[in-house]
């Protein structure tokens, strides 16, 4: 023991009075020798293990790895479990409990003694929560990804994970797909532990922690359970104790150079519209000034060049072999601040110098890009006075500048009760307009607004139809999707006063979305609009829907915005 030690773990282990001796002694009873608390580092290990998490239900293998590591640079390892989002499970929607999740992060780390922290993320909510709760605290923090699935295939075709489901449940629905094909696809497209191999909301996560530096080059990448996976889990283990002898400190990393850096991947990338709920939350937990404003300015510009499901044809193990994200940042790196530190304890200019593009289909040149203009869309207008977004490139180019009398439906379940009925008043240039689906409203912001086309239309072989709603969509899917509207409907945003047959305006390149009715008719349905009755004010969900902030500053918890430190808490003894 070592009195003296300045290592935040020593105000548990270094003490030599009764306190040091109580925190030491419950310790021991796992074998752990008298020198493991000499003032070496203690890392502790956010582990969101769950078997109703597929996609991170590979973690207690890989938890190994990253102890391995630790102990290698001379730290003391110390796991501990997290509240986990799985997005597959979770029910009404993940998104409801991912401020939840990131406030057990915040308080494990607070109140345990740990030095530093590893976070092991996989699925869609699990790295944004457990980015917002270590912001929280701002220690040393470092992230490991538990890395995508291997490419599905089918009938000797690949199929990718969310995409193709979205894809061959409207061919069964048109009729041009059987039942039994779609029985038969189930077991052919999840095949190997791992996240969504498309650039789904995981894998689009998993690149903005590595485009943010906040995890080790190649972190979105490698398969799950390819063994380079398990190596960078161990070098992760390794760094997490350098980073504690350095002091490198999350909010060295996570600055505004660092956020512009990730929005300007995720439109190279083609990545997820969630990707910006989620880093607007994660800059409000660590103090960075960002704006929903900024997702469009910084993102603009930037050519779409991952050749990726949903926006392409690939999928995220050939995103691996032809080089994975630092190639991505190197052919942008023009646009990039190359200075921005990363938890590699080097620069991002330094991290990307040497690698190599080893396909230059997955991942094109700025001279042959997928999209010219991808990034994220921010529109404003009456319909959305404090934005909404659309992801260009995967969009229908033929719906971008579009006007079209709406189809509206209160809620997901009068969606449900009336997409498919024959009767419905509906052509392929009607707009659907869902209601209710927000941070509020669902509760939690589900991810349904990628609705399915009415089924008479599917049979006459339309694809797509511009779609509003204040809801998400899924990373995986498609389409001319306008999402997020803020304000929300059930917080009386503009939305909650669309009516069937009034005419919607969307255009893209000007950035606009308006609702075609007078503002003296508005007026008139505001005067009666009433506010939805929560479906439960008790419990979590209770507190959530009294404090969710609105999609246009993240959707987080207002009381948890900001950072709180990570200071020792008051002995318990």
């Amino acid at each position: 023991m070592t009195k003296d030690s300045k290592r935040r773990s020593q105000a548990w282990f270094g003490g030599v009075d009764k306190d040091g001796f109580i925190h030491r002694s419950w310790m021991k009873n796992g074998g752990l020798p008298d020198d493991v608390f000499d003032g070496r580092p203690v890392i502790g290990i956010c582990n969101t293990f769950s078997e109703f998490t597929p996609c991170n239900a590979h973690f207690r293998e890989l938890v190994t790895h990253i102890k391995a590591g630790v102990l290698e640079a001379g730290g003391l390892p110390l796991e501990f479990p997290v509240f986990s989002c799985g997005e597959s499970n979770l029910r009404p929607t993940a998104m409801l409990f991912r401020n939840l999740a990131s406030m057990d992060v915040e308080e494990a780390i607070r109140g345990n003694p740990m030095d530093g922290v590893i976070l092991m993320a996989g699925c869609d909510k699990t790295t944004p929560s457990l980015l917002m709760g270590a912001a929280s605290c701002d220690l040393p923090t470092i992230v490991i990804s538990g890395g995508p699935m291997l490419n599905g295939n089918f009938r000797g075709k690949p199929i990718g994970s969310g995409t193709d489901v979205w894809k061959f449940s409207e061919e069964v629905r048109a009729g041009t797909m059987s039942r039994q094909e779609f029985m038969d696809a189930e077991s052919a497209m999840s095949r190997s532990p791992g996240h969504c191999m498309t650039m789904g909301t995981a894998s689009t996560m998993a690149s903005m922690v590595e485009a943010l530096g906040v995890a080790l080059p190649t972190n979105a990448a490698w398969p799950a359970v390819d063994a380079r996976r398990a190596r960078l889990a161990r070098m992760t283990g390794r760094r997490a104790v350098a980073m504690v002898k350095e002091d490198l400190r999350l909010s060295k990393v996570l600055t505004r150079q660092a956020f512009e850096n990730a929005i300007k991947v995720n439109g190279a990338i083609g990545g997820s519209t969630n990707a910006v709920v989620h880093l607007l939350a994660i800059a409000g937990r660590v103090g960075v000034d960002l704006s929903l404003e900024d997702w469009d300015r910084q993102g603009r510009d930037v050519p779409t060049i991952v050749n990726l499901m949903p926006s392409g044809k690939y999928l995220m193990e050939d995103f691996c072999y032809a080089g994975g994200i630092p190639v991505v940042m190197k052919e942008i790196a023009d646009l990039l601040h190359l200075d921005a530190l990363t938890v590699s304890g080097m620069s991002l200019g330094e991290n990307i110098a040497d690698v190599v593009n080893h396909n230059s289909d997955v991942i094109r040149s700025r001279a042959n890009p997928l999209v010219d203009s991808g990034g994220i869309a921010v529109l404003k207008g009456n319909l959305a006075p404090n934005g909404a977004v659309l992801k260009p490139s995967a969009a229908s180019p033929h719906l971008m500048r579009h006007r079209g009398r709406a189809v509206v439906f209160e809620n997901i379940e009068d969606f449900h009760a009336r997409i498919d009925d024959p009767g419905l008043d509906v052509d392929e240039n009607s707009v659907l307009v869902l209601k209710g689906a927000g941070p509020r409203g669902y509760p939690g912001m589900a991810e349904v607004g990628n609705m399915a086309l009415p089924s008479k239309l599917l049979e006459k072989g339309v694809r797509d139809m511009v779609r509003v709603s204040d809801g998400r969509m899924s990373g995986t899917a498609y389409g001319t999707v306008v999402l997020h509207i803020s304000p929300e409907a059930a917080a009386g945003g503009p939305l909650a006063l669309v009516e069937e047959g009034d005419f919607i305006a969307l255009d893209v390149e000007a950035r606009t979305l308006i609702l075609d009715v007078p503002d003296e008719e508005l007026s008139r349905r505001r005067a009666v609009w009433k506010e939805p009755v929560p479906p439960m004010a008790s419990g979590y969900q209770g507190l959530y829907v009294r404090t969710v902030m609105q999609a246009d500053t993240g959707a987080d918890l207002d009381f948890l915005v900001g950072g709180r430190g990570a200071k020792v808490p008051r002995e318990s003894h």
